[in-house]
Order: structure tokens, then C-alpha cells, then sequence
């Protein structure tokens, strides 16, 4: 069959091309300049005139520039003046490919096949053509001789492919061994042997096979990519971890290996580690959006409010938007962090149907709390409960009230959700709290100790019935025992955590008046403990920073004190539970003066 001027055989088209290009070089005039130089102007490197070798020319003039359609346009050119090419079918079919029409391209590898049954780069192309198709038979028919064997090794991996995911384990395997028994040392085949022996369960050989390969070329980050991820299949997650490490030991800002480290971080639950982890993929790729918000995530969790911040409104840059609950922990964050400015603007863009909007309502409300503001802070809670009654929405309504000044108000609202409910311990602490709110510290212990009655184990009361005693430097063994067990029923809450801190400094602080200083000093020390504890889980606040600054003026180092008087300031203190902060820091800034 005749097979045109450049398709009988690929050594003659390798000739014509080289023959082409020195006659090209000698004289280069004739080469029209966009097609040397990337011009747009295509009418003029059209030359009938001329073989289809000067079109092979310019077609890979353009597959070089990256101009697939100008390319393609050339291919067909080209094939126009030798239709009886299998090269220029092949390298048109090649082109159609590329610009994602399969059916257009198949034609052509058929034609090219049919022109050149010998030529494998051909078969290698409609193989990949029926595959696309999921046309199993054809893909055979173009990939086997005419002895049932692959072609070549490259129609053997290709076929070895298709098995796999016609779900034919068995005949990908024997095609895989085929190719182990030819080359017992060749990466390829170990890793199609392994694939054929993941499909059909046998994990263990297959890890064998991976880790046989990654030996033979130790630095292959993708071999080593193929066995974190079968290590990850058989449930090894330490070997899948240690695997992503290796990786980043060869490429340390791997980003491929960061994230999927991330991953296999997070699922162990080692968020610390992660959070490592997370930090370099956004120092070395800042651009991964997916990573800046586990991140800021993680950061929320952590209490670390200012990164928390920071890390999730980098991800709404480059998402260029945010869900209303990424949002709502955004405001949450800024609000933690103190910028109260920045959480409201956050709080109030979540709309109003979405199921954050009562919570970013009550958020509003606590940041109106803090400043004083009660009336819009009981419009807030209004809204709120508007979207989504409940008892927890009403008792919060009380407190406001409370603080406003209406206390009879409050204390009849929630004494009305009591009698329908008598033995609710959370109602008769919260009702405590309102009395404490006004001052009326017996009447609100008497509520705590009923909440105990009900419900020994109300860790709230505990800590509020305890702190108190401690407070007034009453009843310090009960107290502690109060607080410690209310620790063991939180063991990371920060603010119970800070209570037994002050326990143990008032206890110290009655040692040292009884003149017994070296028990004092042991007390200080485990209040220090304590309390710096409170400042890491609770991510800063302002009582903590206040008893911190009584122990080190306790201990005499007036300097570190007012470093800690003022940062407690800087925290938004809460006036109702530190009454003589401001005092305490200007006496001492006069003494230090």
C-alpha cells in the first residue's frame, strides 16, 4: 500500500525534516517572519507553493510557542498536500487530542494505522484514543501484534493501564510479570506489578514492591509520593507520616508532601504538629488557600486569636469570598483579639436566613455588653431569639437586664423558667449570677449551693461557689477542693484553671501573714503554675494578666507587675470583676517612678 511521500517509514520523515531544516537555515528568508518570530499574522506563513515540509516546520514552530490552534491548522495543511502521510495523520490526530476533540483525532490514528501498520508510535496513539473511548477490544486490537503480545514495552504499560481500570486485575497482572520477568530491576515494571497486586488485595507484596523501587531510585519524589499513599491504603498512618518526611528531607518545601503531611497530621490528631506544618505551606506557598484556612482554623482552636485572624482573612483574598461561617469565626476571632471594629463589621454582613446569623446576633450583643451598651445589647439578644428561642437565649436577656440595673425584672424572668423546671441547676446557677451581678453575694451563693444539691458536678458552680471563698480568704480548703474538682470535670478550661491559680496565691498569702514563708513560696508557685496555664487556654485575658501582676507584687518585683497591670488593660479588663485594677497600676507606676 502506498504510503505517500512522508509516511512510509518515521526514518524517512526524521530525514525530510533534517534535509528541511538545513535548507531552512541556508535560507531563511523564505521562512515567513511570524512564523520565527510568533506573529500573529498567519495568512502570510501560508504557502501553498511550498512542500508540506515547510507546514511540518511551521506546526512545530507553534507547538514550541504554545499556539495549539495555529498548530493544529498547520498539521492540517500540511496532511492537505500528502494525504497519504501516516506521520501527518498521527501528528494531526496528536493535535485534535490536544484540543480535547477525541472523535476528530481518532480518525486520523485509525488512517495513520491503516497506512503504517508497523509504525508503534501510531499504535501507542489509537491505544490511548480507545482508551478514552473505554472500548477495551479496539484498545486490544490497536496495542497486541498479531501474536497476542504488547508491541513494545510501552504498549505493555499502557495495556496494564487499561486492565486496571476495565477492573481486570488478573490481565494487568500478567502483563505486569511479563514485564518483571524482562526487567527484574526496572521501576516500571515493580511499580505495574504493585498496582496489579493493590487491586487485588495483596497490600503486603505491594508495599514490598514500592519499597524495592524507591531503593532502585531513592530520588524519585514520586515513587516516594506512590508509597506514602499505599502505606496511607493499608492504614500504616505512622509509615505514611515518616514517607511524607523523607520526601521533605530530599525537597524540603515540597508543597505536594506539605499538604498531604497536613493531612495525615490532622486525621492522627496531632494539631500542634500540623499547625507546623500548615505554617510552612503558608510561609513557602502562600497561595494555597485550602491550607491558610486549616490553619486559621487550627489557630481558632488554639485560642491564638491574632493568627487565627490573620490566617482566615488571607483566605478570603484568595477565595475572594467567605462562607457566612467562616465569616462568623472570623468575627469571633477579632473579637477575642480585641478588635471589636473588625468583628462587628464581620457579625453583621451574615444574613439574616443563615443559621449563624442568631449566634453572630448574640456575639453583637457581648461586644455591646462589654461597652457598657445593655440597651442594644437587649436588642440584639431580641434578634436572636427571634431566629431561634430558647431557655439559654432568655437567661442571657435576664443578665442584661440585670446589669442595666433592672434586676427585679430578671431575677422574675428566670424565676418564671424555674417553675416550670424547679430542679434545673443551670437556671439556679445562672439566677445566682444575676444576684451576684447585683451585689447580692448571699442570696447568689445560696442559688450556687442549690445548683449543687441538684447536681453536684455543675462544674460552673463549683468554680463560681469557690473562687468566691477564695476571694474573700474564707474556707480555702473547701474551696480548693471545690475548684480542683470542677478542673477535673473541665481539665481545659482557662477560667476554672485561673481560679485555683488565685486559690493557691491566697493561700499564700495567708501562710505568709502566719509567718510560715517557705510554704507560702511553694503556694506562689503552684498559683504561677496555674495561671500561666489559665493565660495559654484562655489566649489572653484580662483577670489572668491581673492575678499574674499580684503574684510578682506578692514576690516583690514591682517591675514585673506593672508590665502585667498594663497588659491586663490593654485586654479590655471587665471593671465588675477587677474594681481596683486601675488603682493598683497607678500606685505602682508612682512608686516606680
Amino acid at each position: 500500500m502506498r504510503s505517500g511521500r512522508l509516511g512510509r517509514a518515521r526514518r524517512r520523515a526524521a530525514l525530510l525534516l533534517a534535509g528541511a531544516l538545513a535548507a531552512l537555515l541556508c535560507a531563511c528568508s523564505q521562512v515567513p517572519l511570524s512564523a520565527r518570530s510568533g506573529a500573529a499574522d498567519h495568512g502570510r506563513e501560508e504557502r501553498p507553493e511550498a512542500g508540506p515540509e515547510y507546514d511540518v516546520l511551521v506546526a512545530e514552530e507553534h507547538r514550541r510557542a504554545g499556539r495549539s490552534a495555529a498548530e493544529l491548522a498547520a498539521w492540517q495543511r500540511a496532511l492537505a498536500k500528502d494525504e497519504g502521510s501516516a506521520f501527518l495523520h498521527r501528528k494531526v490526530a496528536e493535535a485534535l487530542l490536544r484540543a480535547q476533540r477525541p472523535d476528530d483525532a481518532l480518525q486520523h490514528a485509525e488512517r495513520a494505522l491503516e497506512l503504517a501498520p508497523d509504525e508503534v508510535e501510531g499504535r501507542h496513539l489509537l491505544g490511548s484514543l480507545y482508551r478514552l473511548r473505554s472500548d477495551l477490544p479496539a484498545a486490544e486490537r490497536a496495542l497486541r501484534a498479531a501474536d497476542g503480545q504488547p508491541v513494545d514495552r510501552t504498549a505493555a504499560l499502557l495495556l496494564h493501564q487499561i486492565y486496571l481500570e476495565a477492573d481486570r486485575p488478573e490481565d494487568s497482572l500478567q502483563i505486569a510479570e511479563q514485564l518483571a520477568a524482562q526487567e527484574p530491576y526496572g521501576v516500571q515494571a515493580k511499580l505495574a506489578l504493585a498496582g496489579s497486586y493493590q487491586r487485588l488485595g495483596r497490600e503486603a507484596e505491594a508495599l514490598a514492591l514500592l519499597r524495592e523501587a524507591v531503593e532502585l531510585d531513592p530520588g524519585n519524589l514520586r515513587l516516594r509520593a506512590l508509597l506514602a499513599r499505599s502505606l496511607r491504603e493499608s492504614g500504616d498512618r505512622e509509615g505514611e507520616i515518616a514517607a511524607y518526611r523523607e520526601i521533605l528531607e530530599l525537597e524540603p518545601h515540597h508543597h505536594a508532601a506539605l499538604s498531604a503531611l497536613a493531612d495525615a497530621l490532622v486525621e492522627r490528631q496531632d494539631v500542634a504538629a500540623a499547625a507546623t506544618v500548615l505554617a510552612e505551606i503558608a510561609l513557602h506557598h502562600p497561595e494555597d488557600a485550602r491550607a491558610r484556612l486549616r490553619l486559621g482554623l487550627i489557630y481558632f482552636e488554639q485560642r491564638r486569636w491574632d493568627l487565627a485572624a490573620h490566617e482566615l482573612d488571607a483566605f478570603r483574598s484568595l477565595a475572594g469570598q467567605a462562607s457566612p461561617e467562616i465569616r462568623f469565626v472570623l468575627g469571633s476571632a477579632r473579637r477575642r483579639s480585641g478588635d471589636e471594629a473588625g468583628a462587628r463589621e464581620e457579625f453583621e454582613s451574615i444574613p439574616e436566613d443563615h443559621k449563624s446569623y442568631p449566634d453572630a446576633r448574640l456575639e453583637l450583643a457581648s461586644i455591646h455588653e462589654r461597652r457598657g451598651e445593655f440597651a442594644r445589647a437587649l436588642e440584639e439578644v431580641e434578634r436572636a431569639r427571634a431566629k431561634r428561642p430558647g431557655v439559654g437565649v432568655e437567661v442571657y436577656g435576664a443578665t442584661l437586664l440585670a446589669k442595666s440595673g433592672d434586676v427585679d425584672t430578671a431575677v422574675a424572668l428566670v424565676e418564671s423558667l424555674l417553675a416550670q423546671d424547679p430542679d434545673n441547676d443551670e437556671l439556679l446557677y445562672n439566677l445566682g449570677l444575676i444576684l451576684a451581678e447585683a451585689k447580692r453575694v448571699e442570696e447568689s451563693l445560696a442559688y450556687m449551693q442549690r445548683a449543687l444539691a441538684h447536681n453536684p458536678d455543675n462544674a460552673n458552680a463549683l468554680n463560681y461557689v469557690g473562687y468566691t471563698w477564695a476571694e474573700r480568704g474564707e474556707r480555702l480548703d473547701e474551696a480548693e477542693r471545690m475548684i480542683v474538682r470542677a478542673l477535673e470535670l473541665r481539665p481545659e478550661d482557662g477560667y476554672i484553671t485561673d481560679s485555683l491559680g488565685w486559690v493557691y496565691y491566697m493561700r499564700a498569702r495567708a501562710l505568709e501573714q502566719a509567718g510560715r514563708s517557705q510554704e507560702a513560696r511553694r503556694y506562689t508557685e503552684r498559683a504561677r503554675e496555674q495561671l500561666t496555664r489559665a493565660e495559654a487556654l484562655t489566649g489572653g485575658d484580662p483577670v489572668v494578666s491581673e492575678h499574674l501582676g499580684d503574684i510578682h507584687l506578692f514576690e516583690g518585683d514591682k517591675a514585673a507587675a506593672l508590665q502585667r497591670y498594663e497588659e491586663a488593660v490593654r485586654l479590655n479588663p471587665r471593671p465588675a470583676e477587677q474594681p481596683q485594677l486601675f488603682e493598683k497600676l497607678e500606685r505602682l507606676r508612682g512608686e516606680l517612678r
